[in-house]
């Protein structure tokens, strides 16, 4: 006859555990483990349990997760205790105390079990004990795991890593932005569970949703929806022009702070790709899957999949404006796994974009999509595979539209779309360029091939340096936000016999996702260009004009333009410059030190013409500042002046962290610095 232990208590181990977990970050309040992976409990027996042997027991345990836990769903799970656990499966396996006073119980999950929190209950003989609650978590150590990484360095960068780096600007210039993910922050965790419980699947069929919680291909695809509010008031609203009544994109440092918020009151204002992309690292890191952060240089926005992206212009050179567009940078997130529902080439990175673009499947969402079915070209594959492979992989087409309503094509690149890009290295702040792994080299024949297979329209013929006219630009070496400078463009001919032409040179501020703004500059003049020589046309770039007109992206998109109506002969070139941006200089005034307070330096020269008004410095850091940022102001700095602040930060936990600064102020905005910090206990 089976006996019934009488338990007094029950120890989760929970220090130990979330050790053994690499959970530890989350703190010790509560059983965090990962799935497929042993973890142990130890209950505290009675006196008058001593003389039970184990084997003549009747434990059995049962876990439970979701509003209607059921063992179809795999949401409810009964096992026995066994001589051991078994890896594949939800096991368990006890060794007595030599006292007899307590059982250890060796508890293994599936590595195929639906993440989320789950009770934990012990039935003897329909005596049933509640033992308590955990929370499952993908596993990127556990080999049967989908999101099993081999390499311990990528572990700790794309699970551990709570700090990291967006690189932004342009394909000439790329700035690498500090940005705090802080997946184990205090309330991210159980915020990150909250949007999937709000997500739209949950709410029609809790039963299906959780469930389907065991494959992060699902989950990835949820995120991508739910990290933007467009369908189902998820976390962020994005804006790209009026930004009243909400927070500026660029003044975000971090993603605790929008999670919080979005907790508390809904979808939180406003967000831009960037932002996207690292809450979703976030809530993926949070959730154990391995993620980073990824910039595509020269981004295609192809709306109607022809692979194509279409410049029109008019006889005069005034741009037509199509749905079409290509972006200076475009940010998204790359997660880990492997792909069942593909095929094993596919496993490995898989792209994830939450940023509201187009809509998949009803829904504004995209991916997962493989990163070798994009390289490869496999447009059948799911998630959106095709539009990713547009944003590396368009070809760009120039053309004007006639008076009589044709069009003439005078210029394009297959090469301009898809440029570096970039995740941060692991292990370091430096950038990592990873276009190999979403594309051929550029002019290689693989690269043509992958694209005339998913293309079905005629491919555009890359322009040689063959007779004609050519067009180029040239910058000037210092441009500094502020400063006035000049830029030119050179026009030079190539034909056998001189050519008159219109000659036009606009400079027009412009948005990271390639929309154009106001006017900052216009050249023209009427030309004759004898044979193998070459004309200049200057552009003078006043701050006084320009400062009104640019974003905080602080970009200039300048575009030349010949016009020869007589051989209807159009030529174009296109450059986009940043204006540099001034230096946050950050100093420890001593030693950082646990619960001592430190002292934080902060210098900025304010490099404009003229005062800034409502100038702050905010500072965050993760065991460095709290439950929130820290926010110095500094009021009105003057022309050349120094804006000064110093803060105090008293450190709550020992080791490496990294204070981040963003300066903002009326006129100058979006400035960001970082220093690493050492915290001594």
């Amino acid at each position: 006859m089976n006996q019934v232990f009488n338990v007094e208590r029950c120890d989760l181990n929970i220090k130990t555990n979330n050790s053994s977990h690499h959970t530890e970050l989350f703190g010790g309040e509560r059983l965090i483990v990962r799935r497929g992976q042993p973890f142990s409990i130890t209950l505290h027996l009675s006196s008058a349990s001593k003389d039970i042997n184990v084997t003549d027991s009747s434990l059995t345990f049962i876990v439970e997760t979701g509003p209607l836990p059921r063992k179809e769903s795999d949401t409810k799970v009964i096992f026995h205790l066994q001589e051991s656990t078994v890896e594949t499966e939800w096991s368990a396996s006890a060794t007595r105390d030599p006292s007899g006073n307590t059982l250890t119980v060796s508890i293994t999950s599936s590595p195929n079990a639906p993440i989320g929190v789950y009770s934990l209950t012990v039935d003897q003989s329909g005596q049933k004990i509640s033992l308590g609650n955990f929370i499952l978590l993908f596993n990127a150590w556990c080999t049967r795991d989908t999101v099993y990484l081999k390499s311990e360095s990528k572990r700790l960068e794309y699970v551990l890593s709570q700090h990291g780096q967006i690189f932004r600007g342009t394909y000439k210039r790329i700035k690498g932005t500090p940005w705090n993910f802080g997946q184990f922050e205090p309330g991210v965790l159980d915020i990150s569970l909250k949007i999937l419980d709000d997500n739209p699947k949950f709410v029609s069929d809790a039963d299906k949703d959780i469930s389907s919680r065991r494959d992060p291909v699902y989950v990835t695809r949820v995120l991508s929806a739910m990290i933007n509010s467009n369908d189902d008031r998820g976390v962020l609203v994005g804006e790209w022009e009026e930004f009243s009544g909400g927070t500026h994109p660029a003044l975000w440092t971090g993603s605790r702070e929008i999670l919080q918020q979005w907790a508390k009151s809904g979808p939180v204002r406003y967000g831009q790709c960037w932002v996207f992309a690292s809450v979703a690292c976030t809530v993926c890191r949070a959730f154990g899957i391995p993620c980073r952060v990824v910039t595509n240089f020269g981004s295609a926005h192809d709306t109607n999949a022809n692979l194509v992206i279409e410049n029109l212009y008019d006889e005069n050179g005034e741009r037509i404006y199509g749905e079409d567009s290509v972006w200076n940078f475009h940010v998204w997130v790359d997660c880990w796994m492997s792909r069942p529902d593909l095929g094993k080439e596919f496993d490995g990175w898989q792209a994830c974009d939450p940023t509201p673009q187009e809509t998949s499947d009803g829904v504004f969402c995209c991916g997962p999509a493989s990163l070798r079915a994009v390289k490869e070209g496999e447009m059948t594959m799911k998630y959106d595979t095709p539009f990713v492979f547009a944003e590396v992989n368009a070809d760009v087409v120039d053309m004007v539209r006639l008076s009589t309503g044709d069009f003439v094509k005078f210029g394009g690149s297959t090469t301009s779309v898809g440029r570096f890009i970039s995740t941060k290295a692991v292990g370091s702040s430096d950038r990592h360029d990873i276009t190999h792994q979403y594309k051929f080299a550029e002019g290689s024949e693989e690269e043509r091939r992958v694209y005339e297979r998913a293309q079905h329209h005629n491919k555009l013929q890359k322009r040689g340096e063959e007779p004609g006219l050519h067009l180029k630009i040239k910058l000037a070496d210092n441009m500094l936000v502020g400063s006035s400078f000049e830029v030119y463009a050179i026009l030079k001919n190539n034909c056998m016999a001189a050519r008159t032409c219109t000659f036009l040179f606009f400079a027009r501020a412009v948005g990271y996702n390639g929309k154009l703004g106001d006017s900052c500059g216009f050249s023209s003049d009427k030309v004759e260009v004898p044979s193998g020589e070459e004309k200049r046309l200057y552009l003078k770039l006043d701050y006084n004009i320009y400062r009104s007109a640019i974003t905080s992206d602080r970009l200039i998109q300048l575009s030349a333009l010949t016009v020869d109506k007589e051989t209807m002969d159009y030529r174009k070139a296109e450059k986009t410059i940043v204006l540099d941006e001034p230096d946050i200089h950050i100093k420890l005034v001593g030693e950082a030190t646990v619960n001592q307070p430190v002292m934080a330096e902060l210098i900025l020269l304010n490099p404009l013409p003229e005062p800034l008004q409502d100038c702050s410095f905010t500072l965050e850091g993760i065991g460095l500042t709290g439950d929130k940022p820290q926010t110095a102001k500094v009021g009105t700095v003057g022309s050349k002046q120094e804006a000064t602040a110093r803060v105090e930060l008293k450190p709550s936990v020992a080791g490496s962290t990294v204070l981040l600064v963003n300066f903002d102020s009326d006129k100058l905005k979006n400035i960001k610095s970082f220093i690493n910090v050492v915290v001594k206990e």
